[in-house]
């Protein structure tokens, strides 16, 4: 369980986010939604600890997150793993380099640099980009890639540090329908096979009401809806994105039975082992 309690973060006297109390079970698929400045990426930068809480509390399973220091700190971002808008690979490398980088924290620091990966962590890193359907690009570089290629590598990275919980800003931001859908349906996946807790920040309702099981709702830094994807009104919309009632209606979700479709081409070949 993932528990924020009274958490806020304060620049000079603008609140990014203030007052957030919520708890996020294990295993769920969490869309953060609302308007820029709204404080969604704050809230997801303060969970593995890039930006530091002003005041509050987060808790994960008991722990609390917000007085990691040093090693404890270093060891909840490798639980934690963010995905980021920009994809931040390393673009001179390869796919499977940028992949195996995700396994950081638990290969020793001369091994990295002289890049002596063991067969295991090539393979893990393999099984991934194969999960993600993107194995074939293994031996590419990550900067000859599409925008969409790029983002399911990050994933693939991501999936390397055999996290608790994956942080997703704004991962579709610069992507184009196709690719979206992509990257969306490898976030999905991620979700359901490995049972990894999601939380993904979405300007699209479309897409958030599509793949989320919870969406919450921000406006000037607080939480101003928190429930399931179908009580998610027109007001509430309004609220949110500050639109008339008759603009939301054209933000139609996507069809519970067209999102199933997109089935991605995961077969469930296993897991990456725990400490692995």
């Amino acid at each position: 369980m993932l528990t924020f309690e009274n958490l806020s973060r304060h620049y000079g006297a603008k609140r990014a986010v203030d007052g957030v109390t919520l708890d996020i079970p294990r295993g769920a698929f969490v869309g953060v939604i609302g308007r820029s400045g709204a404080g969604k990426s704050t809230l997801l930068r303060m969970i593995n600890r890039l930006a530091t809480p002003s005041a509050g509390r987060i808790a994960f399973d008991g722990q609390d997150v917000t007085a990691l220091r040093g090693a404890g700190l270093r060891a909840w971002r490798a639980r934690c793993a963010m995905i980021f808008q920009q994809f931040n690979l390393v673009g001179r490398m390869d796919v499977l380099t940028n992949v195996i980088l995700g396994r950081l924290n638990v290969i020793p620091t001369h091994r990295a640099m002289l890049k002596l990966w063991r067969d295991e962590d090539r393979a893990l890193a393999l099984a991934a980009l194969e999960r993600l359907d993107i194995a074939s690009l293994a031996t590419q570089r990550a900067d000859q890639l599409s925008g969409g290629q790029q983002q399911r590598v990050a994933i693939a990275r991501a999936l390397m540090q055999n996290p608790d919980i994956i942080l997703a800003d704004e991962p579709i931001a610069s992507l184009d329908p196709r690719n979206t859908r992509l990257v969306m349906d490898g976030l999905a996946a991620v979700n359901r096979e490995y049972g990894i807790t999601v939380l993904c920040n979405l300007h699209s309702i479309e897409l958030a009401r599509a793949y989320c099981h919870r969406l919450i709702g921000m406006a000037h830094g607080r939480v101003v809806f928190d429930g399931c994807p179908d009580e998610l009104t027109d007001a509430v919309i309004a609220e949110l994105y500050g639109m008339d009632c008759d603009e939301t209606r054209a933000v139609q979700p996507r069809p519970a039975a067209q999102a199933a479709q997109a089935e991605p081409a995961f077969a469930a070949r296993g897991l990456i082992p725990a400490g692995a």
